[in-house]
């Protein structure tokens, strides 16, 4: 088994409390046989939730008379990338948050899908919220990290994005746009050598 399937059985270990099988030697074996196998994990793993933050839980009355209750929505997913190192990077996204002993816990806040993509000149931190106006979404950065909050009635992110030693945090420049917010650095240029006169 490659470095690749270690480190991805890894993942699959800390979230789901076991590790993966019937997968085949490659993750990318049978597609097929991974949906199935991730759709009857996560009917598990959702009957374990525990209570339910009250900003997820909707009431009300139909026309009829009857009460319906609406629960949600309930995110998870990630994403898989291999870095510069060829490592895969495992990145996830949602408001279910795993735990290794209490199974996994639902929370208010989403955590948004993102990225951080590197080029010669710049580092760019690319994450996803939709349902969101740029107004209501708040960024900070930090030493080496971008912190991204967003507050509606019907939405909530949170996320933290590590960003490389190299990004100049002062040369900072953020857009929003059809939900997806983008938050560039562009990368310390390295000063230039003192010359040293040899004796």
């Amino acid at each position: 088994m490659s470095s690749w399937d270690d480190d991805f059985n890894e993942w699959f270990k800390r979230f789901w409390g076991r590790p993966r099988f019937g997968f085949g030697p490659s993750m990318f074996g049978d597609i097929d046989e991974i949906r199935k196998e991730m759709e009857r994990m996560f009917g598990e793993q959702f009957k374990k939730l525990p209570k339910t933050p009250k900003e997820l839980i909707r009431e009300y009355e139909t026309p009829e008379g009857g009460k319906v209750r609406e629960v949600g929505p309930i995110v998870y997913g990630y994403s898989v990338t291999i870095g510069p190192d060829g490592k895969p990077q495992v990145r996830q996204f949602g408001n279910v948050k795993p735990y290794s002993t209490e199974g996994p816990k639902l929370t208010a806040e989403r955590e948004p899908l993102a990225d951080v993509i590197t080029s010669e000149k710049e580092i760019k931190v690319v994450v996803e919220m939709p349902g969101v106006e740029k107004e209501n979404i708040k960024v900070n950065s930090h030493d080496h990290s971008v912190e991204i909050l967003a507050d509606t009635p019907t939405r909530k992110y949170q996320k933290e994005v590590e960003v490389p030693e190299d990004a100049d945090m002062e040369s900072v420049k953020s857009s929003y746009k059809n939900g997806i917010l983008e938050v560039i650095f562009q990368k310390k240029t390295r000063p230039q050598g003192k010359p040293i006169k040899i004796d």
